[in-house]
């Protein structure tokens, strides 16, 4: 199933998914933001369009902050400061692109579904969407 069956009538934006869940109708475009591929998924049946290595948190700040809820919002940061970095950089700002145009369901293999990349990119990726749509204010103006 491509993306564009997927799609449907889905809005634009982010959601977040396990890899090991059924692809549905609404995930719009499915994109891996794990550094790792999972673990028991096969690369022909996992329905994934894309593989964006380049926007998961490095080795050392995923060790550090793994399976440590209470350590959640400075992760978040950490990550935030990653993502304003080359390569992740780019590879985030071609995410933006993608969840203005149409649905895009970012993939993870974490077991904790609240506290794990995916749902940090989202809140990132979604933070700098609304940053980039306020409008500037002009000098002097209050």
């Amino acid at each position: 199933m491509t993306a564009s069956k997927r799609a449907g009538k889905a809005a634009p934006g982010f959601r977040t998914k396990r890899v090991y869940e059924a692809a549905a109708d609404d995930d719009g475009r499915r994109v891996l933001v794990d550094r790792l591929w999972p673990r028991g998924v096969a690369k022909n049946k996992a329905h994934i369009d894309q593989w964006l290595k380049d926007v998961a948190p490095s080795d050392t700040l995923r060790r550090r902050f793994h399976g440590n809820p209470a350590k959640w919002n400075e992760f978040v940061a950490a990550y935030g400061r990653e993502l304003a970095q080359e390569p992740a950089s780019t590879a985030a700002a071609t995410l933006r692109a993608l969840g203005r145009k149409q649905p895009v369901t970012l993939l993870y293999a974490a077991r904790d579904e609240s506290h794990n990349n995916a749902v940090a990119l989202k809140q990132l990726l979604e933070r700098k969407n609304r940053a980039e749509k306020r409008p500037l204010k002009a000098p002097g103006k209050t």
